[in-house]
Order: structure tokens, then C-alpha cells, then sequence
């Protein structure tokens, strides 16, 4: 599946989450990453990611699809743009 996953950390935990993200996907802007990953490697990037989290702070954005045209998104911790107040 391709994907692309946007984080956001607090300070002392980004180049971890850094590091661990490119060994899985390519880093293509400061805290975005793409690629084309297995399911099961997905979960093992979001399992690790969530042992660096702190999951009431910061926020692990995933968005993916087997067709690029189409995209899922999938939100871990906190979203800091929230779409709920749109009418």
C-alpha cells in the first residue's frame, strides 16, 4: 500500500521519531514521509511510534491507499487541526 504519514512531536522526541520513520519510508519534507509499505510493516511502524508518543500531545497522521488517487486517513494521538467545527 502507498502512504503518507505527517507527525508531530514535542521536542525531545522528534529525531527519534525521525529516525525510526526512515527506516520505513521516504522523508520527504520535515515530518513527512511516503512510500509504499506492507500492511504488516505498518504496524510495526505504528506500534513503535506509539512506544516514543506521548499520545496526548503529539500526533501521528497516516494517510493510505492502494490506488494514489484515493487516500484513507488514519489519526494516532492528537489531531491538532480538528474538522469538527466545519458546517
Amino acid at each position: 500500500m502507498y502512504i503518507i504519514l505527517v507527525y508531530d512531536m514535542g521536542e525531545k522526541r522528534v529525531a527519534k521519531m525521525l529516525r525510526l520513520c526512515r527506516r520505513y519510508l521516504n522523508w520527504i519534507q520535515n515530518s513527512v514521509f511516503e512510500g509504499n509499505i506492507t500492511e504488516l510493516k505498518l504496524k510495526e511502524l505504528i506500534h513503535e511510534a506509539r512506544q516514543l508518543m506521548d499520545e496526548s500531545t503529539d500526533s501521528l497522521i497516516i494517510f493510505s491507499s492502494r490506488n494514489e488517487r484515493w487516500l484513507d486517513k488514519q489519526v494516532i494521538g492528537c489531531e491538532r487541526q480538528s474538522v469538527d467545527n466545519f458546517l
